[in-house]
């Protein structure tokens, strides 16, 4: 398995298919960003897509993001946009993800990542820490969580 960042990659048009196969109406929202070229002004001009990708066959992905659903607020980078097909779920894959983001945060001297999502106990396995409800863009509560990074 290897980590792609799509935005570098060659095979933008196959990776961009295997996303719009995802069973998910934020990777619908993400497809439809990337489609038409919006991605970066969504979600800010630093911004990755990073796939976890087996050959030619895409298992997760996830944004490492300057702004994602909780807008405005000053906390940044997030986690984003994160999704494992559901016949590779429950092998940890989003800890593969999870690394990359820590390598790139490590690379930048970033301290923490958030991460905004309604699931509980998903992220604690990847020792994210719950710091509090936020409302997210439609007015929703969501809960944020971060992952202290170890410089």
């Amino acid at each position: 398995m290897q980590v792609v960042n799509y935005f570098e990659s060659n095979r933008q048009a196959h990776w961009l298919e295997e996303i719009k196969r995802s069973d998910w109406s934020a990777g619908t929202f993400l497809s439809d960003l990337i489609s038409k070229g919006m991605f970066f002004d969504a979600v800010g001009e630093e911004s990755k897509l990073l796939l976890l990708t087996e050959g030619d066959e895409l298992i997760s992905y996830c944004t490492y993001a300057e702004k994602d659903d909780i807008q405005p607020t000053e906390l940044t980078p997030w986690m984003g946009f994160v999704y494992t097909f559901p016949e590779h779920r429950g092998h940890h894959y989003v800890g593969k993800l999870f690394d990359e983001i820590e390598r790139i945060a490590k690379e930048t001297g970033t301290p923490k990542v958030y991460i905004s999502t309604n699931h509980i106990g998903l992220y604690e396995k990847y020792g994210c820490e719950f710091e509090g409800l936020m409302d997210d863009m439609d007015g929703t509560p969501s809960r944020v969580y971060l992952k202290r990074i170890h410089i």
